[in-house]
């Protein structure tokens, strides 16, 4: 089928929304008319180089939540008409890392940067005659996707498509990293650093956690307004003035659980967030750094001698098919602020005004909205 979608051809340049070709569901695919799609900033490293696919054009997009409309052969648990949740890492179920419980690292998710279609390592969108490559095998700015089933996740119908689409990635990952990532416990002390999607789905997760004191870091003040409204006990705008500040509030015990969630990592910042994380600490990296990029600053005798732990995470080290429904069964109750992270909402081709805001600091997380006339 023939509709349009948000490319990107080369490094550093707009998104170009433009006509491309999505093929028919395969074995174990479905094809998606999608409602809503998040912007996250991972799609933004897609521009700079940060991220690089395989190869380009790239169809973006990594968040987004739909309507299934055709499933392809050998389909298990989805049916046209089921609303559904695409998650940017798949998840087979199957795999060595599946079976050991880490279904964020599904071993499908070798194929995330490929493009190519799982099901049989085909492309399976074109625009131009040339072969796209999808975002994490997704590529939800688009009206319509194809996926393979280990990245769908069918969900409640009753919660609104812009909302479900945040689960696809920002929250879970953000929430994720808090709970199960940094394992924030009660009453211990947590900073905060980067204050959009995924630093207000981490203060979220802090504050179910039970943690006492929650020190959020943002250079951006209505974000840090934003911060507080979400449960912060503090907000300050760079990291030098959290520190000092942590340190005198905690009596010098410093933050006993770190999550940074800035929206570019660097490796020279890393002694800077290793410093407000308390002796025997955890300092959780969730932002993604330039994938070319392997040197970092740190004080290794300090590392040892205070025992701190610097964790990786991806997907907050969460299950999709689990962590989806889940999430999203918390917001029906009333237990997780997702309305209020919805900062504007947009048309396709609005994305690079979006963008923009995004990185002018005036969203929390901007969706798009696909409409019927898109349809």
């Amino acid at each position: 089928m023939k509709t349009q979608g948000a490319l990107l051809w080369e490094f550093n340049q707009p998104w170009s929304i433009e006509e491309i070709e999505i093929g028919e569901p395969r074995r174990r695919e479905v094809k998606v008319r999608m409602e809503a799609a998040g912007m996250c900033h991972s799609d933004h490293h897609l521009v700079t180089g940060g991220i690089p696919m395989a190869g380009f054009p790239v169809l973006g997009g990594h968040e987004g939540a739909g309507v299934i409309v055709e499933v392809g052969p050998d389909v298990e648990d989805l049916a046209v008409g089921d609303h559904v949740v695409l998650s940017f890492i798949p998840s087979c179920g199957k795999c060595p890392s599946c079976q050991a419980g880490l279904r964020n690292l599904c071993d499908l998710g070798a194929l995330l940067l490929a493009g190519t279609s799982v099901s049989d390592g085909s492309h399976r969108i074109t625009a131009r005659g040339k072969d796209v490559f999808p975002m994490t095998l997704l590529g939800t700015f688009a009206p319509y996707a194809v996926v393979h089933q280990s990245s769908v996740v069918k969900i409640d119908p009753t919660v609104p498509f812009e909302v479900a689409c945040l689960v696809g990635c920002g929250v879970t990952t953000g929430y994720g990293s808090a709970t199960r990532a940094a394992d924030i416990r009660p009453g211990e002390d947590v900073a905060v650093i980067g204050i959009g999607g995924l630093g207000i789905a981490a203060l979220q997760g802090a504050v179910h956690c039970g943690a006492r004191y929650i020190f959020a870091v943002d250079p951006i003040e209505w974000k840090r307004e934003q911060a507080l409204k979400f449960g912060a006990t503090h907000a300050y705008a760079t990291i030098e003035e959290a520190t000092a500040a942590c340190a005198e509030i905690t009596a010098g015990g410093m933050a006993k659980k770190v999550v940074v969630t800035v929206g570019e990592a660097h490796g020279r910042d890393i002694d800077t967030w290793l410093g407000i994380t308390a002796k025997a600490g955890t300092c959780v990296v969730t932002a993604m750094g330039n994938l070319v990029e392997n040197e970092a600053t740190l004080n290794l005798a300090m590392l040892s001698l205070l025992q701190k732990r610097l964790q990786g995470t991806i997907f907050g080290g969460g299950n999709p098919h689990y962590d989806i429904p889940q999430l999203l069964s918390m917001y029906s109750a009333g237990k997780l602020n997702l309305d209020d992270m919805v900062t504007r909402q947009y048309r396709l081709d609005q994305i690079n005004d979006g963008y923009q805001d995004m990185l002018d600091g005036k969203n929390i997380r901007g969706v798009i909205r696909f409409t019927d006339a898109d349809h």
